[in-house]
């Protein structure tokens, strides 16, 4: 029953925090460039404007391909905050962006076709750390099963900090911030206009948007796995660790410029490899 109440609360609650998230970046980006900025609620303004224009698509496959993607993001948060199991949902996360890259490839566009291609290196580049981290779950509490995860007497950073370390990395990467906003940038410093969502407009671009909403919170629940255990005062603590782990984010963004495609394919590799292969090494051998 409480993992029925958590996946419709997922399912609600979801588009309105990742949201607020978003309105609290914007915010925070400013003060940090010395700017006013926009009020804390400005992207659900942004959608209301996008759902008030008129559906233009330039085929009509692209609205079902981001529709794809929003509904693959939801089952896969759904399953993550239901307690499912966490290694098929990172492999239904990393679907859903198949079908985003899909999405952005169906037009003739080349900056969109360009983006789509960046955002395919970007998934070359950060899915080995997901599938380490999801192993590392497995060797810290016996289970790829969220339910007994978070019934673990201790909690799984103890034995994964190198993991979790891992995970901001790629974090970033899947946010398209900076120094990682290769395929797409939500700043305008972008060499190919808005890259994977350049043909994107109106209700098109709105559920891109709230499919990243989506994905904001199950990117930040992966991180609060990391922290909670048996005990109830780690949730508490798991959301605070989930507040600054998306505040060093926004902070990453703001101070780094962006690099180049092979910088971000040879780092996010060398991160797997020291944060997440050391890591799960040792996982192994003290089992």
């Amino acid at each position: 029953m409480n993992s029925v109440i958590s996946v419709i609360a997922y399912l609600l609650l979801a588009p309105f925090v990742g949201g607020l998230l978003e309105g609290a970046d914007r915010v925070i980006s400013a003060r940090m460039q010395g700017r006013v900025g926009p009020p804390l609620l400005q992207p659900f303004y942004d959608l209301g404007k996008l759902f008030s224009k008129q559906m233009i698509a330039v085929n009509n496959v692209q609205l079902l391909l981001n529709l794809s993607y929003l509904v693959f993001l939801a089952v896969a948060g759904s399953m993550l905050f239901g307690g499912a199991d966490i290694l098929m949902c990172l492999f239904i996360l990393s679907t859903g962006d198949m079908f985003l890259i899909m999405a952005a490839s169906s037009d003739s566009s080349p900056f969109a076709t360009m983006g789509a291609s960046r955002e395919m290196m970007q998934m070359m580049a950060y899915e080995p750390l997901t599938l380490l981290i999801a192993v590392g779950f497995y060797l810290a509490t016996g289970s790829f099963v969220v339910n007994e995860i978070v019934a673990s007497p201790l909690s799984p950073v103890i034995a994964m900090p190198g993991m979790l370390l891992g995970f901001l990395f790629i974090t970033a990467i899947k946010l398209r911030k900076s120094p990682f906003d290769l395929s797409t940038s939500h700043h305008a410093h972008q060499e190919m206009v808005k890259g994977l969502t350049t043909e994107m407009a109106g209700p098109t671009l709105a559920i891109m948007e709230i499919a990243e909403y989506y994905e904001k919170v199950l990117l930040l629940g992966i991180v609060g796995l990391f922290i909670v255990n048996r005990n109830p005062i780690s949730w508490p603590i798991a959301v605070a660790v989930c507040l600054i782990f998306y505040f060093l984010e926004i902070l990453w963004d703001n101070v780094s410029a962006r690099v180049k495609w092979k910088t971000m394919l040879g780092s996010c590799w060398v991160v797997t490899l020291l944060a997440g292969g050391l890591n799960l090494l040792i996982l192994m051998l003290i089992k």
